[in-house]
């Protein structure tokens, strides 16, 4: 680049710094702003454009435009130039802008004589503001030497934006973190929590975008360089001889630190006129925009490494570590991008909920927020660049809401939702040891599911008869190496003491599709939820299904013990399974080791396949576990993980029930105990309607069993099974609208 176009960068990024340090309102700083970047370029028009909301952009400043268009003149994203700027996230440089695809004229603004066309985004590590427009009357493609320049202004709208430099009246001038905000995501875990916002990685703040000295800068960037490369080394050194997909991930951060191409950027960024760290950052918001329009699964996992690199880079400039000092609140709401299962649990119950910007329904954090019990919140998208440490925030984890900075209305409204969940857990309260035995006068086991100890104290207080699946796998995620057979004997004996007399159902360990150990080689499968996973993996790998097993049977010390395998797709993959716990007892009968007094050893039916299998199957099997959560997205062959499609199948459509009756009339043919295992049991409409099919044994998170018992023994079962026969027989897709019907009619809809 020219030294002319350089020192004309620098002089205009000085002049903005004069214009952000003048005590102006904000309003005045974009007219000088538009201004000084007109004449800087040699423009006729110079126009700014922020977001008013997340579909709308507002022209809020303009040098050569009919002033009085600015907060009148508004874009839709993707309409016109301008909002297909913004909407792609890509400059738009035309010589002739009205021959453009797309083009749209605005009349208000009198820009009918204007030829060319320059627009750039501006945009913050993802998150867009509003786009940049320079516009001369003369047919002009704009120079790369131009284009950079506008790019590194629009750099320092982005962070003068985030500052709050352009504060004013109207929407597009609100101030950002300040104003209600009310996010749709997918529910995870349900439940409702108010609470403050607590940061997992606090962002990292800008506060000097602008610097004079590029030497000075380079320098700085070079020792924050040379901090990173030694730190990664180190990390390297540590993990020398380890895991080797962890080896691969710290080689990638090695590469990209020692990247003369990245360093060269942003030192041409430096030499524009940015300090160290804006230049950072502006390289580092370049990847996010590359990110999220790759469609190959390698550079996405690339450009993750350099953001993650980036910001690493960002902490060491500014001396923002993770650790700022800020105290966590009494009442905590985590706010990330995502978290892995070992550092949620290092929070444990403090949290009163969690709002991630990623995360699915399966995911490792997913299972420990159900464990314990706390609210979650996924593809809460921008979540955690609008939220700021200490935000009051409100989770509707019942609804996949977030309203965060909410004004009073929504306040009480939410406080008076969580006030009749309390209530209403009292009056479950008082039912606690009651039999959950409906009008007709129909017994249903009611289980709680588990997979940590912190689970087991809900064992008592919840009133669940057991423990109908204690998930193991959680044992093996939160670690970075495979656990020692004697940790495992020693935690599943601490499970079965914690549950005294009540039996728990252990399930081996159910790995693959979304749930990898850190320590296992992921396996590039186009669909892994029908791929290598569960007792798949067991079988092809028997060593540790073998280990597990004799920890099992170690913990029982000649106690009843009850085991299931997992994802059991056909007859001979029980055999199989069931011959390996066989070996592993005539093992530890020749060790001398006791014998469970009665070993129950059943299957997971989670593939429609597994309800077609002989009857032999059917005679042998100890007990079936119905996993219902797989078991659907099986079935109406919908991913559980998409949002478009998982919604669309209801669990009372008449296919699915008629399908769960038939499996509970194979079962009580040969009188094999069936259980149903998932979320739908623990919804009371759906858990209701399953018991009507058939299945006296029902197993849910301990929060839901108090609803779940209350609806039941106030329903008679038989008038309910009528009433599903009727809608059947009537052709009815769903049964759903029968039986609220119905027990609207009787008074007894959920309270």
């Amino acid at each position: 680049m020219a030294e002319r176009s350089d020192s004309e960068s620098r002089k205009l990024l000085g002049r903005l710094r004069e214009a952000m340090a003048e005590e102006n309102a904000g309003q005045e700083r974009l007219d000088k702003i538009t201004t000084l970047i007109a004449s800087s370029m040699g423009t006729e028009v110079c126009s700014i454009y922020l977001f008013r909301d997340a579909e709308t952009l507002e022209l809020c400043a303009t040098q050569g435009l009919n002033p009085d268009s600015v907060h009148k003149t508004r874009l839709r994203m993707g309409e016109g130039l301008v909002g297909r700027v913004a909407r792609r996230n890509r400059i738009i440089n035309s010589a002739d802008a009205p021959q453009e695809s797309g083009f749209r004229y605005m009349p208000e603004t009198g820009e009918e004589s204007f030829s060319s066309f320059c627009g750039v985004p501006i945009q913050r590590l993802g998150e867009k503001l509003g786009v940049l427009v320079v516009q001369s009357k003369e047919a002009r493609d704009y120079s790369s030497d131009e284009i950079y320049a506008l790019e590194v202004v629009a750099m320092v709208l982005a962070e003068m934006t985030e500052l709050g430099a352009f504060v004013g009246e109207g929407a597009a001038l609100s101030p950002l973190h300040q104003q209600q905000v009310l996010m749709k995501g997918g529910t995870a875990q349900e439940g409702a929590a108010e609470g403050r916002v607590w940061l997992h990685e606090p962002r990292v703040v800008v506060a000097n975008p602008i610097a004079d000295d590029p030497e000075a800068e380079q320098g700085r960037l070079d020792t924050a360089i040379e901090e990173l490369r030694v730190g990664v080394d180190e990390m390297l050194a540590g993990a020398a001889g380890g895991d080797k997909d962890q080896l691969q991930v710290l080689e990638a951060y090695r590469m990209f630190a020692n990247s003369k191409g990245w360093l060269r950027r942003m030192k041409q960024d430096i030499d524009q006129g940015l300090s160290a760290e804006a230049a950072v950052e502006k390289e580092q918001s370049t990847a996010r925009a590359r990110m999220s329009q790759a469609s190959d699964a390698y550079l996405r996992d690339r450009l993750h490494d350099l953001d993650d690199l980036s910001n690493r880079l960002l902490r060491i400039l500014t001396g923002q570590g993770k650790n700022t000092g800020a105290e966590m609140p009494e009442d905590p709401i985590l706010v990330a991008r995502n978290i892995g299962p070992a550092e949620l649990l290092e929070y444990g119950r403090k949290l009163k909920g969690i709002v991630l910007e990623e995360g699915s329904v399966g995911s490792h954090a997913a299972i420990v927020a159900r464990a314990l019990a706390i609210p979650l919140v996924i593809h809460a998208e921008r979540i955690t660049t609008e939220a700021l440490n200490g935000d009051q925030i409100m989770v509707d984890g019942d609804q996949g809401l977030v309203h965060l900075r909410p004004d009073e209305s929504v306040v009480t409204a939410f406080r008076d939702k969580i006030a009749m969940q309390a209530n209403a857990q009292e009056r479950y309260a008082s039912i606690r040891d009651k039999a959950a035995t409906t009008l007709d006068g129909t017994t249903i086991s009611l289980q709680m599911n588990a997979g940590l100890m912190a689970d087991l104290p809900s064992l008592e207080g919840s009133g669940a008869e057991g423990v109908g699946l204690f998930r193991t796998e959680l044992q093996f995620l939160i670690r970075n190496q495979m656990p020692r057979r004697t940790e495992l004997a020693k935690l599943y004996s601490h499970v079965m003491d914690s549950a005294g007399d009540k039996q728990v159902v252990f399930r081996t360990l159910d790995i693959g599709s979304d749930k990898v150990l850190p320590y296992m080689a992921p396996q590039d499968e186009p669909n892994p939820a029908l791929g290598w996973r569960a007792i798949r993996v067991g079988l092809d790998k028997p060593g540790v299904l073998r280990m597990q097993l004799q920890a099992l049977l170690r913990a029982a010390k000649g106690r009843p013990l009850k085991v299931m395998f997992p994802f059991i797709a056909q007859f001979d993959e029980y055999t199989a399974a069931k011959a390996e716990m066989d070996k592993a007892v005539d093992r530890e009968r020749i060790l001398g080791h006791a014998i469970p007094s009665e070993l129950t050893v059943g299957a997971m039916l989670e593939t429609p396949s597994l309800a077609f299998a002989p009857q032999k199957f059917f005679e042998e099997v100890g007990f079936i576990s119905i996993g219902g959560n797989d078991l659907k997205q099986f079935f109406f062959a919908a991913d559980r993980e998409n949002e478009r499609v998982r919604k669309r199948y209801d669990t009372l459509n008449v296919s699915f029930l008629t399908f769960i009756e038939g499996i509970a009339n194979r079962c009580r043919s040969t009188n094999t105990p069936v259980s149903f295992c998932g979320e739908d049991a623990g919804r009371p409409i759906e858990a209701l309607c399953l018991a009507a099919m058939g299945l006296q044994i029902l197993s849910m998170r301990p929060a839901s069993i108090g609803p779940v018992k209350s609806l039941l023994m106030r329903t008679n079962l038989s008038e309910l099974r009528a009433v599903i026969e009727d809608a059947r027989e009537s052709g009815e897709q769903t049964v759903r609208p029968a039986v609220l019907e119905y027990l609207r009619k009787q008074s007894q809809a959920p309270r």
